[in-house]
Order: C-alpha cells, then structure tokens, then sequence
C-alpha cells in the first residue's frame, strides 16, 4: 500500500484540487516548484539552522514514569509544547514562509482555530517583515483570548468571521475568499494537512521532523529506531501526520489518532468526522467530512478549539480507509480528564487539544515491555478557562483520584 500523495495529488481516493479557477494559477505555481524549491540545498539549510536556532528543535522525547505506572506500558512524551510559540505549529509555518519568499508572495494570511497557527504565523511574519492577516471564528477569539492578544501584539490583523458556527471551518472560508480577491501577491498559509494539493503534503513534509527525531531519539534511548505505538490528537491532521510520517511504511509501529468526539458520536455535537462521516468536499480537497443527506457541512463541536472542525486531512481518510492508521473517539469529558491526570502525575499541564492523545491510553491495548509515544502538540496556557472551570465541575474526582 502506498501512502505517499500521487502525481495528482491524492492519497487514495482522498485529496486533489477542487479549487474556484480565479485560484487555480496560484495552486498551479505551487504544485510544480514546492518539491523544488523544498529539496534544495539552501532551502533545506535554511529551515534547518530556523528550526535549530528560532524555533527550538529538536524538541525532547521524555519518559513519563508516573504516567507509565499508572497506564501499564512505557509512555514517552514527545514535546512539541516546548517549540517557541507552544505548540507544534511553527514546524510548517517556518518552512512555508521560506517557501513564500521564495515564490515572491508578499503578503500572507492564514485561519486559526484555537490561535495557536495564527500565532506561529504572525511570529514568522514579524520576524520577516511581512504583512500578516488572520481569519478566526468570533467563538474561537472569546475562548482563546490570549493567543489573540499574542497575534494582535506580534503585529497581525485578525479578522473576525461571524459566519456559520463562528469556528476554524468559516475562518477557513474567509480565508479562501480574501486569497480569491487578492491571488496575485497572497500566499494562504494553511497551517493543517487539509486543503487542495498540494497543501497536504507541504504540510506533512514540514511536521515530519516529529516523526525523524522520535526515531533518532529512541535509538540514544532505547537503541531501537521505532516505537510499539505513536499516538496524535487529529483535526486537520497536521501534528499527527508529522508524527506518523517516518512510520507509515514501518507495520511494527501501531499508529492511533484521537479524533474529538465533544458530547459523544451519537449526540450530533461531534467532531469525529471519521468515525462519523462520509465522503465528501470541503476547503479544496475530497476527504472524510461530517454532512447531512444534501452533501450540506454539519457544524461540529469540540471543547477544544483546534479540533472543532468538521472534517480531517485526506492523507488521515486515507490511512483510516486502508486501516493503517486506527482513529479513537475522545469525548470533553475524557480530554479534561486526561489533562487533569498529566498535570498531577508529571507536572505538564497540555494544550486540550494535545490531551486527547493522552486520553486515547486508555482506549487502546498496551502490554508492559511496549513503548508508546504521545505527542504533546500544545501547552495549556490558552485552555486554562476551560481546566478552571472543570477543576470546579466534572474533572475534581478525577483529580481527587488521582491526589489520593
């Protein structure tokens, strides 16, 4: 089986470019140089002394040894909450401003959902020196204030988008409607592996270096290149499709992305598009979505800004599809849970998005002797509403339990 994007851009069944054609010259012009420019020595020595020197790679790959008692196996966690910015978002978002500089874009724009892409963007575009405009559903912004502050702070422009459920899937459509407007000097900054191709794999060729430091860092401490389990929350898909890349071809590593079930799959306050969707367009590619019997986008519902989106990167379809990659539900409840038991058992409080990964633990089989890896995708600042309000409700026995 072939995991790899084809000459067409599609994974499988999954992905392509159903694209307005007022875009179709800006896509064009991507599709044949990103491989290119992207393999190029000075490109590649470029990201590679950013990442080192701006960004803070290689991130560490820890033992959790109060995590791995209390779940049975040997966890470790990979910390991509430790990047500059607090989260894995600045992974991509640096390359793809190299790639935009490269291609004489001038002005960039991105969407965000829980802020943490918009904030890695408007770092890179400080740092660059260039004009920076992010999209941001006005639910997102009132439980997210602090990375609009960051945003607002680092020189952004950040648009409010009061359409539809006011969430990263109508900032996602601002997006494409200003980038239509504005084609000829505009690079959208996706910051997911969703979107026409090739976006998917510019995405997943940039988080890949997750993947390409677990494997070297479990050889310095395990003397073994791969891990029994890699485990990844999954909305668009980015962080976990870094996370599995260098592994995809590997049938030793069993591969787990924790989809957001919000209120349960059944409840149709959900944003499991896998385990509860079907074939489907949205945002340029053709994936897995949530959708009524009409083909119209149902709105979705996490409590976890990054993961409230009604559908999920192709390559994830794909690998979902042929059964390569399994895909868990995790439910707010379950997430607030998980992240209550990582802060009292290692003193790392995660992004909610980051602690569906860790809740997906309990939800897979593990034997002692096995290694899992956990990618923290995220720190918790932004989320610290939502964990106050749950330490006074619904997450106190958990952390009773877990204090006892």
């Amino acid at each position: 089986m072939n995991y790899s994007v084809n000459k067409k851009g599609f994974y499988g069944e999954f992905g392509g470019a159903w694209i307005p054609e007022m875009l179709h010259s800006n896509i064009e012009q991507l599709a044949c140089n990103y491989i290119d420019i992207m393999e190029s020595e000075d490109f590649k020595q470029e990201l590679d002394s950013m990442l080192k020197e701006y960004v803070g790679r290689p991130t560490p790959l820890s033992y959790a040894a109060r995590l791995s008692e209390h779940t049975g196996a040997r966890v470790f966690l990979k910390r991509e909450d430790l990047c500059h910015t607090g989260s894995h978002k600045l992974n991509n978002v640096a390359g793809q401003i190299l790639l935009a500089k490269r291609m004489d874009k001038r002005h960039i724009i991105a969407e965000t959902g829980a802020g943490q892409h918009g904030v890695a963007t408007a770092t890179v575009c400080a740092l660059m020196g260039l004009p920076c405009t992010i999209f941001m559903g006005r639910k997102d912004i009132a439980r997210q204030q602090p990375n609009v502050m960051r945003m607002k702070m680092l020189g952004a422009r950040v648009i409010p988008v009061s359409s539809g459920t006011c969430t990263l899937k109508d900032a996602t459509n601002e997006a494409i409607r200003h980038w239509i407007n504005n084609p000829s000097d505009t690079h959208y900054l996706i910051g997911s592996t969703i979107g026409p191709h090739p976006y998917p794999d510019i995405v997943a060729r940039l988080q890949s270096v997750i993947s390409l430091e677990i494997k070297e860092q479990l050889v310095q401490k395990e003397e073994r290149d791969f891990p029994d389990h890699v485990i990844a929350c999954v909305g668009g898909g980015s962080n976990a499709a870094g996370s599995f890349y260098h592994f995809l071809d590997d049938r030793r590593v069993k591969l787990t992305g924790a989809e957001a079930a919000g209120e349960g799959t059944g409840t149709g306050r959900t944003a499991a598009s896998l385990l509860t969707g079907s074939p489907g367009i949205i945002h340029g590619c053709r994936t897995m979505l949530m959708q009524d019997d009409h083909g119209q986008i149902k709105g979705a519902h996490s409590i976890s800004a990054g993961l409230d989106y009604p559908g999920i990167g192709p390559l994830h379809a794909h690998l979902h599809k042929s059964g390569r990659a399994t895909y868990t539900a995790v439910t707010d409840s379950e997430a607030l849970q998980a992240a209550m038991l990582l802060t009292r058992l290692e003193g790392i409080i995660p992004a909610l998005e980051s602690a569906h990964a860790v809740a997906a633990l309990k939800k897979i089989k593990l034997l002692p002797h096995e290694i899992a890896v956990v990618t923290l995708s995220g720190r918790g600042d932004k989320d610290m509403d939502a964990y106050m309000e749950a330490i006074d409700g619904a997450g106190v026995e958990e952390t009773k339990k877990i204090d006892q």
